[in-house]
């Protein structure tokens, strides 16, 4: 752009109202600067905007041209900022979620209701899958936020703590085992045991956990969906691996009993994950946003930014 904007704002109330006067008072700026614009804009354009008479002035051809662009670009650029200001707001936009079905159900839809009822006018959409990938999905950008269990350190994330799960062991109420009594390691590691998938991040916590204290775990069937779990050892199909507090319904009517152990695994934490942008990244992206946009502002817009962390 040849011009700077501020003189395209003053062409385009010069021109709406066609005196220099008026434009003056309706920026609050004094007519010679309101003059010194246009002076300015016709300098850097090469051309006469302006026919000046003593009732006023009216637009050249090329100035009629260049208003009619003018007035058009500077309404997208206002309707965007409106937008930006509505977003900001919370008042459109969308928001996309990650986060596993379980979750979704035990934890989420009592917040998303609520939100939504408050700002009916955000889209939502949730993306299924398990931590390892919704936090995938994350760090390419294809999610807004992701719900996960316990990400590893990463300091390009932000993690805030909702929740805590325990891992427990359960089998059906007339499983063949001893519900009273305390279960070691080894003795768990011993009987069929059911599990999710190994990718499965709840898998290699408890793998982990074990492994630390010299005991592996060889489970007889490896399942896909958590819902399984409780679905096999109902029927005595052995002992599961589940997360207590998904199975609390369970549980409670006494389809399944846990099993005690003289062990605690320690818990871990459901946490919603957003990405830290650098300072000099946001920048980035905003004159990109503008430039397709709107008309690219100058630089000095954004000189207010320092560097380090921005939370999106």
């Amino acid at each position: 752009m040849t011009a700077k904007l501020e003189l395209y704002r003053v062409f385009r109330e010069v021109a709406e109202t066609g005196n220099i006067s008026a434009a003056a008072q309706n920026l609050y700026i004094s007519q010679s600067a309101v003059s010194q614009s246009v002076k300015q804009l016709e300098g850097a354009l090469q051309t006469r905007l302006f026919i000046r008479s003593p009732r006023g002035v009216t637009l050249t051809d090329d100035g009629q041209m260049l208003f009619e662009h003018v007035r058009s670009a500077m309404g997208l650029l206002e309707t965007g900022e409106e937008k930006l200001a509505q977003t900001r707001a919370l008042q459109m936009g969308k928001l996309v979620i990650g986060a596993s079905d379980t979750v979704t159900s035990q934890f989420l839809l009592p917040h998303l209701d609520s939100f939504h009822k408050k700002y009916p006018n955000i889209h939502i959409q949730i993306i299924s899958g398990r931590s390892h990938k919704v936090l995938g999905l994350l760090r390419s950008g294809k999610v807004d936020v992701a719900f996960a269990s316990s990400p590893s350190e990463d300091e390009g994330l932000s993690c805030v703590p909702c929740f805590a799960t325990h891992s427990c062991f359960v089998a059906a109420a007339d499983y063949p085992c001893d519900f009273e009594r305390a279960y070691s390691m080894q003795e768990l590691a011993a009987l069929p045991l059911i599990l999710l998938e190994r990718k499965a991040s709840s898998r290699v916590y408890l793998e982990k956990y074990f492994l630390a204290h010299g005991v592996s775990l060889s489970p007889e069937i490896e399942l896909g969906a958590r819902s399984l779990l409780v679905d096999l050892a109902r029927i005595g199909f052995g002992v599961a691996g589940v997360t207590r507090e998904f199975v609390t319904a369970e549980l409670e009517s006494g389809a399944i009993r846990e099993l005690k152990t003289d062990f605690e695994i320690p818990p871990r934490s459901v946490d919603r994950v957003s990405v830290l942008i650098r300072k000099a990244v946001f920048r980035r992206i905003v004159r990109i946003a503008l430039c397709k946009r709107l008309l690219l502002q100058d630089k000095s817009d954004f000189h207010g930014y320092q560097t380090g962390y921005i939370r999106p």
